[in-house]
This record gives structure tokens, sequence and C-alpha cells, in this order.
């Protein structure tokens, strides 16, 4: 089963090549420290909006300090972002989902539900951004933020997957033998609903990096001088005649970490879509 599902994979090559940069950007996250040629906070007013160049790969902001530096500690900023406000919305998400749509009833249906369909009536990036003012600007809030705002997202999936699944016979047989509820939902249900879970999460990655760049560009998520794309792309507005670069590059690399997990997000529902197997 595996190998049909890394084949389907590996035939799609967009979806290939969206992994490949999304492991780039991991390393480069995991290794900033050893790739970045400078301190991405270190000041030098003698290179004061310089272009790019042999020194400067690609140039220097307002403050002289290494864009190329600053780009990749803010793939740290982005990926951690992404991936800790996703495993909060998970941690909450998949629970809650799986024990409203095991045990269905009154609470299922007219707490946890209105309660998901109060907070997805809400546009997310205005969700966040009143969330994240009320609990303080700061990368720590802007996460939690955003994992409060993706977890209906997971409620409802989940939930929609357990109650396919507990129709299911092996559901019933394991009800005959008299195991333990628990035992059925975590051991039994649970890895069957895994495969959209995992495909669900990696798309909302890519959609909590670019909630996170939102939030560090209108000020409430990455503070300075801490480098973080959506920052960096606030700070180079002023200077987009005299040095777009400055925006430039940190607007490059959002959009196409973004499109390289949404690709290789793809590519993963289409291996594991149960109608190719």
């Amino acid at each position: 089963m595996f190998k049909q599902m890394a084949g389907r994979f590996f035939q799609n090559k967009l979806a290939v090549i969206g992994g490949i940069f999304t492991l780039i950007l991991l390393i480069m996250a995991l290794f900033s420290a050893q790739l970045a040629p400078y301190d991405p906070i270190e000041q030098d007013y003698g290179k004061f909006l310089s272009a790019p160049s042999a020194e400067n790969k690609l140039g220097t902001d307002d403050l002289g300090r290494d864009i190329l530096s600053r780009v990749i500690y803010g793939a740290k900023v982005s990926l951690q972002a992404g991936i800790i406000s996703v495993g909060i919305a998970l941690l909450f998400g998949i629970p809650i989902g799986l024990f409203s749509g095991y045990y269905r009833g009154v609470l299922d249906e007219y707490v946890v539900m209105r309660f998901t369909d109060a907070l997805l009536s809400f546009p997310p990036l205005v969700l966040a951004l009143s969330l994240a003012a009320v609990l303080g600007a700061g990368l720590q809030n802007a996460m939690i933020a955003i994992g409060i705002i993706f977890t209906p997202n997971f409620i409802r999936l989940m939930r929609a997957e357990v109650l396919s699944q507990r129709e299911r016979e092996y559901v019933t047989a394991a009800k005959a033998s008299g195991i333990n509820d628990l035992v059925i939902m975590f051991r039994h249900i649970f890895p069957n609903c895994l495969p959209p879970i995992l495909v669900q999460a990696t798309l909302s990655i890519a959609a909590a990096i670019i909630a996170e760049a939102s939030l560090s560009y209108l000020g409430l998520g990455t503070q300075p001088p801490t480098p973080s794309w959506g920052s960096m792309l606030a700070m180079g507005q002023g200077y987009l005649a005299d040095a777009p670069w400055i925006s430039l590059f940190p607007g490059l690399f959002i959009f196409l970490t973004v499109l390289s997990i949404n690709l290789f997000g793809d590519g993963l529902r289409d291996a594991l879509d149960p109608k190719l197997k």
C-alpha cells in the first residue's frame, strides 16, 4: 500500500517540486545560524539601502542589515508559526471532533457544532486580528490566535470522518466484543481518519504562514528586531521606489513557500485518495 501511495505521489511532478522546495525551507529553518552569512539583526549604516551585490546577495535594508540573512531566519519564524499553530488546532480539534462524532447527541449538535459554526462565521483574518489584539502583540500570541481560528476546521473534519467510520462493520464487531469505547475510538477509528487529517494539516500550514505574515505586517505578530517575512514587507513598503529588494525577496519567499506547501498537500491528497486505490 505504501509503495502504491509513494508511486502516485512521485508521478505528480508538481507535488515533488513542492516537496523539494518545502524540504529546502525546512533545512533553512533548522540550520539558519549556519546558513546565514551575517547576523540578521546586526546594523551597518555604511551599507544603508545597498543594492544586491557580491557581498550582500539580496541587498540590505534601511538599517544596513543583510536581506539574505533576514530571509533565512524569517523561514524559521514562518515555519515555526505554521507548524505550531496547526499543532494547536490539531491538539484541540481532533479529540473534540472524535468524541463529538462518536457519541453524537445534544452536546454534539447544540454545543460543539454551534460553537464551531459561530467561529467559522467570522472571516479568518479578522478573527485572528481580534484575538491577537486581545492577547497582545508577539509571535507566541499570534500562533495561539492562528491555532484557535483553525481549530473549528479540524473539529468538523474529524467529526465527519468519525460519523462515516462509526457505522462500519469493524466498529460494530468491536462493540459486540465488548471493547471499551476509548479503545474503539483511538485504536480503531482514529487511524482510519488520519489521511484526510494529514492532508488538511499540510494545507493549513500554508494558510497559517500567510496569517502569521499578515499579523506581522500589521504589527501584531513577530516583533522587531526579530526577522519575519511579514514585518520585512511592512518595513520595505516605504522604500519601494528606491530599494524594492527589501520587500521583493520576503514577498517572493512567502509566495513560493505557500505555493510549494499547497502543491505538496495536493499531491499528498491524491496519493491518499481511497478512490485511486
